[in-house]
């Protein structure tokens, strides 16, 4: 028999649902709200609410956005972007792996390095482009060089963590079973730290579009950031608008791509 304690307890439980969820007219227009805002972004730009010198109606951005992929500007510029983050990546990611997993399986080594690149991570990376401008000069090493550390830290410490946080029985058992130490790092430390690395590379892909786009500020003359830049020079707003955008683009999607293949490559952890 229902009491009124239970039907007020009820009562609580499905209000409180309700406000989880949110209303439903809230959920049905979540998945519309970018479009609401350019819309809105539109009308405002067009009518001076906004000032459309700072604020060009999306329309018009749009338009800029075809002029530059027809006449080839845009892709040339995503083409440079993209390869010297393709090639920083690998001179970064694969050393902080390893390193990474060193660290984390060695106590010795990790006493001793630990340390200093823990001091080493608060650097911006970007503050040091100048050194590396003047050791590599204006070519592309110096682009690669800076990407490849703003990785390697990501990938170091990700990596360390998740090794840490493997258990120490599942060492044990490998090592009765006469598995030697480079065994162990390779069937057991880097398979479960393998959620930790793709979380280090789904960061450290976003930390290489934020330096690789400030290093071609002032290091470069083509790429997405040079792009950016330029348009600054001569006030070319909505060519400005269109690099901002593109590089947040890119950067998505190439985030969602690793999320593809950690679903793949561990597909023992929930998301």
């Amino acid at each position: 028999m229902t009491t009124i304690a239970d039907a007020e307890t009820e009562a609580l439980l499905k209000q409180a649902v309700q406000a989880e969820r949110g209303s439903p007219w809230v959920r049905r227009l979540g998945p519309y709200t970018p479009v609401l805002i350019l819309v809105l972004w539109e009308i405002f730009s067009r009518t001076g609410i906004l000032d459309a010198r700072f604020f060009p109606a999306p329309t018009s951005i749009v338009e800029t956005f075809f002029n530059l992929l027809m006449s080839g500007v845009l892709i040339e510029n995503i083409g440079m972007t993209l390869s010297r983050i393709a090639v920083g990546f690998i001179m970064g990611a694969v050393p902080g792996i390893i390193m990474g997993i060193l660290l984390g399986s060695v106590r010795t080594l990790r006493l001793l390095l630990d340390p200093i690149f823990s001091s080493l991570l608060p650097v911006p990376k970007v503050a040091i482009f100048p050194l590396l401008l003047l050791i590599f000069g204006l070519g592309e090493t110096s682009k690669y060089v800076i990407v490849a550390i703003g990785v390697f830290f990501y990938l170091l410490f990700n990596t360390l963590s998740g090794v840490l946080q493997t258990p120490p029985l599942f060492n044990d058992v490998a090592t009765a079973n006469g598995a030697t130490r480079v065994q162990r790092w390779l069937t057991v430390s880097f398979p479960y730290a393998l959620p930790s690395i793709f979380t280090g590379i789904k960061l450290a892909t976003g930390g290489a579009f934020v330096i690789i786009a400030a290093s071609e500020f002032v290091g470069a003359n083509s790429g997405l950031g040079y792009m950016i830049w330029s348009s600054w020079g001569t006030f070319a707003v909505s060519k400005m608008y269109v690099g901002i955008v593109t590089i947040s683009v890119l950067g998505y999607g190439a985030t969602a791509l690793w999320g593809l293949l950690e679903r793949r490559v561990v597909p023992w952890v929930k998301y």
